[in-house]
């Protein structure tokens, strides 16, 4: 008969897998990757089509010399913009209009075409740097995961280190290491990304990354303590429920819990 912290564990870890993290906020792909965009090119705030988002992607990369590349860039990126359609029998598409893509792994080998094509014609240019992000991605989720490396790497080595989505960049590279059993590279990867400024549903997820390694590791004390600090600061983010909740199976499981050593997230406010 299953215990109740197993029920727990077993939920615990559905809900890691259809959380909405890095790779699946990407899940609106052209549109979330995009408005993030925004901030660096300093778009207008509000909610904007797809399309607009592309066109001032477009209009960043002229700005900084590069008006051809940027033009195929924003041509490359519609490949994301495309739905995924699948259990009906679709209409013809209309007259210059590409039809949805009848599966994920159809788009995303789409997105690998479009933008390893783009890339390869614009080598060395800032755009092609950029498009190493959504292209790791996609290779992510092809189970490419070299190839998805090689394209993290080159982000995070060439890109803007003070770049919104050099987070992503560096959840995507853990990710891929973690993949290929590769627990120290990936652990590596979690450290780097919790140094950086992420906000949203990814503030405090590089800690809670490092401490599923280093579960992973044998290492549960460490995990514990990591755990513990993350549930005291950030007790209202979906890293600090998932940590909780990952706190209660290493309990059930005899680790002992530490205290938190790192301040509670109200007392870190009022200071």
């Amino acid at each position: 008969m299953r215990t109740t912290v197993a029920e727990k564990s077993e939920k615990m870890t559905k809900q890691e897998l259809t959380a909405q993290d890095a790779f699946q906020l990407y899940g609106a792909e052209a549109s979330n990757w995009l408005m993030k965009r925004q901030q660096l090119i300093g778009a207008a705030l509000g909610v904007l089509l797809v399309g607009g988002l592309i066109a001032a992607t477009v209009h960043y990369f002229s700005s900084r010399g590069e008006e051809k590349a940027s033009k195929q860039l924003g041509q490359a990126l519609t490949v994301l913009e495309r739905p995924v359609v699948t259990g009906v029998d679709l209409q013809p598409a209309e007259a210059g209009q590409e039809p949805p893509f009848k599966s994920e792994k159809e788009k995303d080998e789409a997105i690998v075409k479009a933008l390893g094509d783009f890339r390869a014609a614009h080598g060395g240019s800032d755009a092609a740097v950029t498009a190493a992000l959504p292209l790791g991605k996609a290779q992510y989720r092809l189970g490419n995961y070299d190839g998805a490396i090689a394209a993290f790497d080159e982000y995070i080595a060439k890109g803007e280190k003070n770049e919104p989505l050099m987070v992503s960049a560096r959840e995507g590279q853990g990710y891929a290491h973690e993949a290929k059993g590769q627990l120290d590279q990936a652990l590596a990867s979690f450290q780097e990304m919790a140094k950086l400024d992420a906000g949203g549903f990814l503030q405090g997820m590089g800690q809670y990354h490092q401490a599923r390694i280093l579960v992973a590791q044998g290492k549960k004390d460490e995990a514990a303590q990591l755990l513990a600090d993350l549930k005291s600061t950030q007790t209202n983010t979906a890293a600090g429920r998932l940590a909780t909740e990952r706190l209660a199976v290493l309990a059930a499981e005899g680790v002992k819990i530490p205290e938190p050593k790192a301040a509670p997230a109200a007392a870190q406010d009022a200071g």
